[in-house]
């Protein structure tokens, strides 16, 4: 097995590439040790000392280190969890674990403006963000405003600001100009 590495615009996150399927559909996010119960990958990638977030998508994963680890220390050990994982066997998601499609539900009067929304965050942001080893899912809409949640390399990323203000907010409001502002949720 030969895993790809792959930088991002977040430092402190690499983008790792299998070769092979990691969630068949959706994302699964794990921030933190304590979230990753349901995944035996996320597991097994928070037992490499410096290893601070998880982040699962159709074919990447994407690993966020603490800020005292380095790299060139950490690498070698994610890269054979990484392999360790795919030689045993696990799923990288345990069935009983559903993985995140970026739909939240919304309805009321502006059931129509979040059907909009939805599909260009599916069609024009979320793959663009994908290559970046990250995900943008939508959280809300009341009163012009959009509510989004950052995950993977996204979530802590130095440009993630200018992507939601510069990118996203300008691409939803020149579609729909209903949409005043785009915001983060954590």
């Amino acid at each position: 097995m030969f895993i790809q590495t792959e930088t991002t615009p977040n430092p402190a996150t690499l983008k790792f590439l299998p070769g092979e399927t990691v969630l068949a559909s959706g994302t699964a996010d794990f921030p933190g040790p304590d979230s990753a119960a349901a995944s035996p990958l996320a597991q097994r990638l928070f037992g490499v000392p410096g290893v601070a977030g998880v982040f699962l998508g159709n074919d990447f994963v994407t690993v966020t280190k603490t800020d005292p680890a380095l790299w060139d220390q950490i690498k070698p050990s994610i890269l054979g969890a990484i392999m360790e994982h795919y030689q045993s066997g696990l799923p990288a998601l345990a069935d009983s674990a559903p993985a995140d499609d970026g739909h939240s539900e919304h309805s009321g009067p502006d059931g129509d403006i979040v059907v909009q929304i939805k599909e260009l965050l599916d069609t024009r942001v979320r793959p663009a963000v994908a290559q970046d080893g990250g995900d943008i899912t939508f959280h809300g809409f009341d009163r012009g405003v959009v509510y989004l949640h950052m995950k993977g390399a996204c979530a802590g990323c130095p440009s993630s600001t200018l992507t939601l203000k510069m990118g996203i907010e300008n691409l939803l409001r020149h579609y729909i100009p209903e949409v005043t502002e785009v915001r983060p949720v954590a």
